[in-house]
């Protein structure tokens, strides 16, 4: 092998202080290079291969050694660094970044269009591999064809694109600018690949439920409204999939799984989106203990397959999220951070007292208690933590506790101060669950748009028989936020809700 030449790297950037005068000269060079006979819009690139498929095959190729090694690769000019009669460019594609080396003395006249593209252009080269007298890993470019020209410049590479209304709004920006970002992305891809696998292995099945339903349900949300003109009906954006899955098991499909979009109408924050996926899971003849279980191998082994540990870091916190996770009941968790025990304040005005508020009108007991469960309780869930056995008033499809009179078989699971999970064990007696739907027309008539309306449907489900069920909804976005250190839903959603 022979010894490959190097050169000193310098960047160019475009100047985009004048927009207007850059974009116009992006569009003039589109048509000189029509006019030169180059379609900068051609149809395909066969027999290319990831960057990072070149870089894993040479690794073990020294500096200054070169290869009789071709491949074809193509991606997004990122760099530019012209020496004359010879450049190196940076290009990325989603596996990662590669140098290439253009040369007069193989390219000719195609030497000086390549050097001429802009930052930003797709392009499709055909090279062989040598490492520079730097180390850097590179492709000499034996052919190459122009695949999209790019008509706005990409962000500033040095700075980044870091404007975040312009990150959100022009996630396309934001992916090409920042490679973490991108990352970040795929890692919410592998885990909900491995979500899916984990519960196929285990027998669950998945199924699809309606977006658009007649009825909302499945938890306290207040829902999004549309108008189905065929059949003159409004109907909701559904705000949970649980009513429907379980009418699944009363049919005998026994374990059933839905990883989907739900909207729910209200505020946005750091862990709050108004459209959001979930996954919902119901398994029969089991119960939140056994809910409980699965939850924590799921995370745990998800964490693994996308981190390829358990530990992630999260404000200064090394959190495992191995099993066994902790177990506390909502009760000793909202005494031991308020000093107060909800269950010897039975009634609003006691409750209200005993926090020394004074409640809103529409605000009832449970109300009052998730307040203080969210303020005073959940920042401080870091490690992994499952609260235990809430209040009936607090939750109409769960099952009444067992042991404990007031109460029913629920929990929710925190980690890194937020909630993640939400299970029961799933109430099937039609007649309770009818109380409870009158329950909470109590509260539909206090003005809490955010109760649950009567669903006879569902109670007819329930009448022809479902045997115990554990339930299970897992907030896929904050997971996702859980395993990549992000502090914000948006960081995790693809195209989040903005305002004008």
């Amino acid at each position: 092998m022979t010894s490959a030449p190097d050169n000193s790297p310098e960047t160019d950037t475009e100047r985009t202080a004048d927009e207007p005068a850059v974009l116009a000269e992006r569009r003039a060079k589109l048509e000189r290079l029509r006019e030169q006979g180059i379609e900068p819009f051609p149809h395909e690139f066969d027999g290319r291969v990831e960057i990072a498929q070149v870089r894993a095959a040479h690794e073990g190729l020294e500096a200054g050694e070169e290869t009789d090694v071709s491949y074809r690769v193509a991606g997004r000019i990122t760099a530019r660094r012209d020496m004359g009669r010879s450049a190196f460019i940076d290009l990325v594609d989603r596996s990662g970044k590669i140098q290439l080396q253009s040369r007069t003395n193989e390219l000719g006249d195609r030497h000086d269009l390549l050097v001429g593209l802009d930052l930003g252009d797709i392009i499709g080269v055909e090279g062989t591999v040598f490492r520079s007298r730097r180390g850097e890993l590179s492709l000499r470019i034996t052919d190459w064809v122009l695949l999209a020209k790019s008509l706005r410049p990409p962000p500033d590479k040095f700075h980044g694109l870091e404007d975040v209304e312009v990150r959100y709004r022009h996630r396309e920006l934001d992916l090409i600018a920042n490679e973490e970002v991108r990352e970040r992305f795929i890692a919410r891809a592998k885990a909900v690949a491995a979500i899916r696998r984990w519960l196929d292995d285990r027998g669950f099945i998945e199924v699809e439920t309606p977006v658009l339903q007649p009825i909302y349900g499945g938890a306290l949300a207040r829902p999004f409204v549309t108008h189905h003109n065929a059949l003159d009906r409004d109907f909701y954006l559904r705000i949970a999939t649980e009513l429907y899955l379980k009418r699944c098991i009363v049919g005998g499909l026994e374990r059933v799984y839905e990883l989907g979009k739900d909207f729910r109408n209200e505020g946005i924050s750091f862990k709050h989106n108004p459209e959001f996926t979930m996954l919902e899971w119901y398994e029969a003849y089991a119960d939140y203990e056994d809910a409980a279980k699965r939850l924590e191998e799921l995370v745990a082994h998800v964490a693994q397959e996308v981190l390829g540990t358990t530990v992630v870091e999260r404000d200064g916190h090394k959190i495992d999220l191995a099993p066994p996770w902790r177990r506390v009941t909502l009760r000793d968790a909202i005494r031991e951070e308020t000093g107060i025990d909800i269950m010897e304040h039975p009634t609003r005005e006691q409750l209200a007292e005993a926090m020394g508020v004074e409640p809103d009108p529409q605000e009832g007991w449970g109300k009052l208690v998730d307040g203080l469960l969210s303020k005073a309780v959940e920042p401080k869930l870091i490690e992994p933590t499952f609260v235990m056995d809430y209040p009936v008033e607090m939750s109409p499809f769960a099952k009444r506790h067992r042991t404990e009179e007031g109460l029913v078989e629920r929990w929710e699971a925190y980690v890194g101060g937020f909630e993640i999970a939400n299970a029961f064990s799933e109430l099937n007696d039609p007649d309770e669950q009818r109380r409870r739907f009158e329950q909470q027309a109590e509260e539909i008539a206090r003005g809490d748009d955010e109760a649950q309306p009567m669903d006879l449907n569902y109670i007819q489900a329930l009448e022809a028989g479902m045997p115990p069920t554990g339930g299970v909804g897992l907030g896929i976005d904050r997971l996702v936020m859980l395993l990549t250190g992000t502090h914000s839903l948006r960081e995790v959603v693809l195209f989040p809700a903005m305002r004008d």
